[in-house]
């Protein structure tokens, strides 16, 4: 997809984005979007995409880190357990509890026993969730091998994504069909009545990034409060000019039309 129409349908969802923010807001609706898929799926632009011009103060991301020795101790769901909406939020998990579904069980960090046990109770989580009030959506983005690696190949040398190579990812590339199998066997099991999977194929990264917003909209039953019109009020400015000589200024490399300054 084009970047010029990307932008102007990005921008039109943005403001229909905004408009089920107000209502999650004015309602007391709790949602939760849980993003799963293989390294670079597009995720992370995916959830940028949807929080970009919305409030953090209602939609909130969570992208939690490997857990603690404590939280090996817990029963698996606790720790993600906090972060879920209380009312008027919007949760978007980076990865979320099906991480024992696909990298855990993949790369060895869980038993098997382990994973067909969470696999066998999930479901009945996900409905006492959605029982609570929660509208709960589980998106899985499907990239293809070959976009796959050219993605992560992008990635080498370039200083603004090396980060997100890791030696887990370099593992992880090697064990395609096991992440399959993996994936195949996460949706037998969870993919419910009450919680479904929706697939969102996401090589051409703008395509899906809109393609999930317009249906996340269509799964949250909002309307847009109508909002009174606005207009500034009248306020005085002095005339003076302040002496601002004790301020600390930045430098200056770049002026008002984007070029470096003059030294």
């Amino acid at each position: 997809m084009k970047n010029k129409r990307y932008e102007k349908e990005l921008r039109s969802l943005h403001g229909e984005l905004v408009g089920m923010q107000e209502w999650v807001k004015a309602s007391g609706a709790k949602v939760l979007i849980a993003f799963e898929g293989r390294d670079t799926a597009g995720k992370g632009g995916t959830i940028k995409a949807i929080t970009e011009r919305v409030s953090p103060r209602v939609f909130r991301v969570v992208a939690l880190p490997a857990p603690t020795e404590r939280e090996r101790s817990q029963m698996y769901i606790q720790r993600y357990i906090p972060h879920f909406p209380a009312a008027g939020e919007v949760v978007i998990f980076d990865r979320s509890w099906y991480n024992r579904a696909g990298v855990e069980r993949v790369m060895g960090f869980c038993t098997e026993e382990q994973a067909t046990r969470f696999l066998e109770q999930v479901p009945a989580v996900e409905k006492a969730m959605v029982d609570s009030g929660i509208i709960l959506l589980k998106y899985w983005l499907e990239v293809s091998p070959d976009e796959q690696t050219r993605r992560l190949e992008s990635r080498i040398d370039d200083p603004r994504k090396t980060w997100k190579l890791s030696d887990m990812d370099l593992a992880s590339y090697a064990r395609w069909n096991d992440y399959t199998r993996a994936r195949d066997d996460m949706f037998a099991a969870t993919d419910t009545a009450w919680a479904p999977w929706f697939v969102a194929h996401s090589d051409d990264k703008r395509s899906a990034r809109l393609n999930v917003i317009t249906h996340l909209l269509s799964q949250v039953p909002y309307e847009a409060p109508h909002r009174k019109k606005v207009k500034l009020p009248d306020r005085k400015v002095r005339d003076a000019t302040p002496d601002d000589t004790h301020f600390r200024y930045i430098p200056t490399p770049f002026n008002g039309e984007g070029d470096a300054a003059a030294s």
